[in-house]
């Protein structure tokens, strides 16, 4: 088995989806071993179901997965209704080993203790958004592999947080590592374009910057983004993010906060996460424009990578990204095949996306597999 197989489902009960993915497995290559499977949350409840029956047709009993806002399959977006986007492969058994369901720190170290360790480590993890310790687990998981590259999602759902690993599980973070003898590439476009150049965090507290660069934050904001006043900024906030910075030598390498509040007054700004003094921020402008650049960037630098065909491939974007920012006919997905050609795709809408050894927001990270 040379290639990837993938099939979707869309319907309006959980029951026809259920029932639609089984008859299609039906054709699966006979060699699949493994199974990536992504569900609507109006697929919750049946989540397990689903997996049970995707077993059962199959005979497959490795997967990983989660429940996403929407479900990614190639060439298309599928939001709202249930739904489903799954996708087999053939690796060889002693290429791959399972992640179970971490909860805790502590748990790391037993729980990744197997019987065959890798010289290269490259991971596709999913997890609990509720779970305090996820960020944590995320870093603390890519510390303890050789070698270890992760990339991966967290759930999005309006019930239960569902992940596989093997079997529905909950509350951790879970998937699959596989070693060096399984070429990926991947990248990850965070949508946002940088303004000017780096600043620093002086004075903050929580999750409020009092100063940038020893100067009245908010002034820093205004002056870098070329906004005139302090009312253009508050029409304009949803455009305008914080991106952390996290290697001092490389500006395109941040996580990007949003901007929730401004003090005119004390001239202050505030960001949806905690802000040190001494870290390192470049502004950036994010709209519909930038999020098509930005992706077009990534493939194209992918593209330049690609040394041999491409077999399969995992894209997982962000809740905001998607039909909210490049249309609602599947242009973010179709611009992946556009590029890179026609292949089996699966992925997810995440509330939040791993890349490396970090949680991003507002991104894309797409992960192929190849020859």
């Amino acid at each position: 088995m040379n290639e990837f197989f993938s099939i979707s489902s869309q319907h309006e009960t959980a029951e026809i989806v259920i029932e639609d993915c089984a008859r299609q497995l039906k054709a699966a290559p006979a060699e699949a071993n493994f199974g990536f499977i992504y569900v609507t949350d109006a697929m919750t409840a049946d989540f397990p179901k689903l997996l049970t029956e995707c077993k059962s047709v199959t005979g497959i009993n490795n997967w990983i997965g989660t429940i996403g806002l929407g479900v990614i399959a190639k060439q298309k977006e599928m939001y709202d209704a249930p739904a489903a986007s799954i996708m087999l492969a053939n690796f060889n058994p002693d290429d791959y080993t399972m992640v179970p369901s971490i909860r805790k720190i502590d748990e790391i170290a037993p729980s990744l203790n197997w019987p065959r360790m890798f010289v290269t480590n490259f991971g596709i993890i999913h997890g609990d958004p509720f779970n305090p310790h996820t960020q944590y687990l995320i870093e603390d998981i890519q510390q303890h592999v050789a070698n270890g590259f992760i990339t991966g999602g967290l759930t999005f759902s309006r019930s239960q947080q569902y992940q596989v690993s093997n079997y529905v599980v909950s509350g951790g973070v879970s998937g699959a590592l596989f070693s060096e003898n399984i070429n990926v590439i991947t990248n990850l476009t965070q949508g946002c374009s940088p303004v000017g150049s780096k600043h620093t965090i002086t004075q903050s507290m929580q999750n409020t910057a009092l100063t940038v660069d020893h100067k009245p934050a908010l002034n820093v904001l205004i002056k870098a983004m070329d906004i005139s006043d302090f009312k253009t900024l508050k029409q304009s906030m949803g455009e305008v993010f914080i991106g952390l910075c996290l290697m001092v030598n490389d500006k395109s390498d941040y996580t990007v906060r949003s901007l929730i509040g401004i003090d005119p007054d004390k001239n202050l700004f505030a960001i949806n996460d905690y802000l040190i003094e001494g870290t390192e921020i470049v502004f950036c402008r994010r709209n519909a424009q930038t999020a098509v650049e930005d992706m077009q960037h990534m493939l194209n630098n992918i593209a330049a990578r690609l040394k041999q065909k491409i077999k399969g491939g995992v894209y997982i974007s962000c809740v905001g990204r998607g039909r909210d920012e490049f249309g609602q006919n599947s242009e973010e997905v179709k611009m992946i095949h556009a590029t890179l050609g026609d292949f089996p795709l699966t992925g997810f809408f995440a509330n939040g996306e791993i890349h490396h050894n970090r949680l991003y927001g507002y991104t894309g990270v797409l992960t192929l597999f190849t020859e």
